[in-house]
């Protein structure tokens, strides 16, 4: 299969490029720093483009993973920072479905990214797939567009299934690795009064899931990218803690982090109790329902290292 990928470079896309190279597919990667992705790839085994005006009517895919986007928890969200956000989101897949629809072979498959943030903070409330309430703020709106950008290139008769991402737990990278040194150094603790609820999922069941979805040829719309026992962040921090045998005795304020965060602070303050419904009844079986079974898999892999 022929596919394209944006954000091949990136935590994620790094092991899912990996994962379809060792099935035999044919990868385009669109990056900015080709030299880099070269290296990381192993130079003539994926091919690249730098723009994507580099990708002309006449070069067929079979398929377009979608993974691009700037860190959202870089630096805080000042309007520029938005527009950057937004930018590489919304606008990148705007880009990439005009291209789908001057392709002469139009893709079978468009997978792109998005968010349990696109649910905004639910509190207790569980959400699926068919949840249609959403609390607005500039999650909700960000994950709102991206989707709606990508669902255009249903137009074309284009299958699309949209990863609604929770919380990525994985070696080196994604939120976990920030959080890893000051826990093992004993200075963890939960982020407010705890309650707001995690959606999280093991990175190889992340790749496992966007396999799923490539191969089942009836799967459309929203699927959240999320383990099926979501945890409140006193739960993940009491498991953290008991994983690497330190205490979690020291909180973050909500209030010292709104003061540092601003805005962003949503993110770790809002409440998304997301389940993986549909993927679930697609017939996807997740390797790690648990999060004990995934960090501890993660940290086992790590002291291996």
């Amino acid at each position: 299969m022929r596919i394209l990928i944006t954000g091949g470079t990136g935590f994620i896309g790094q092991r899912l490029c990996v994962h379809l190279r060792q099935h035999g597919h044919q990868l385009t990667l669109l990056c900015r720093d080709i030299h880099k992705a070269r290296q990381m790839f192993g130079g003539a085994e994926i091919a690249t483009f730098a723009s994507l005006d580099e990708w002309t009517p006449d070069i067929c895919f079979d398929t377009v993973i979608n993974l691009a986007g700037e860190p959202i928890m870089a630096r805080r969200w000042t309007e520029q920072r938005k527009k950057a956000l937004w930018d590489s989101r919304v606008l990148l897949t705007e880009k990439l479905v005009e291209h789908m629809m001057l392709a002469h072979q139009k893709p079978a498959v468009f997978i792109s990214g998005s968010a349990v943030g696109i649910y905004g903070d639910q509190g207790d409330t569980i959400l699926d797939e068919t949840t249609s309430q959403f609390k607005d703020g500039f999650g909700h709106q960000l994950c709102a567009a991206w989707e709606n950008a990508a669902l255009r290139a249903e137009q074309l008769g284009t299958r699309v299934c949209l990863l609604r991402t929770g919380l990525v737990i994985g070696n080196h990278g994604g939120f976990l690795e920030k959080m890893l040194l000051p826990f093992r150094l004993g200075l963890g603790g939960r982020i407010g009064e705890g309650q707001q609820w995690m959606s999280w999922i093991h990175i190889d069941d992340h790749i496992g899931l966007t396999q799923h979805l490539l191969d089942s040829q009836e799967a459309r719309g929203p699927f959240n990218a999320t383990a099926p026992n979501p945890v409140t962040n006193a739960e993940f921090t009491r498991e953290l803690g008991k994983c690497l045998h330190r205490p979690t005795l020291l909180p973050i304020p909500a209030w010292v982090l709104k003061l540092a965060a601003g805005e962003m602070a949503e993110l770790l303050l809002g409440s998304q109790r997301a389940v993986p419904r549909k993927a679930v009844a697609s017939g996807f079986r997740f390797s790690h329902e648990t999060l004990e079974s995934a960090l501890g898999n993660v940290l086992a892999n790590q002291a291996r290292q």
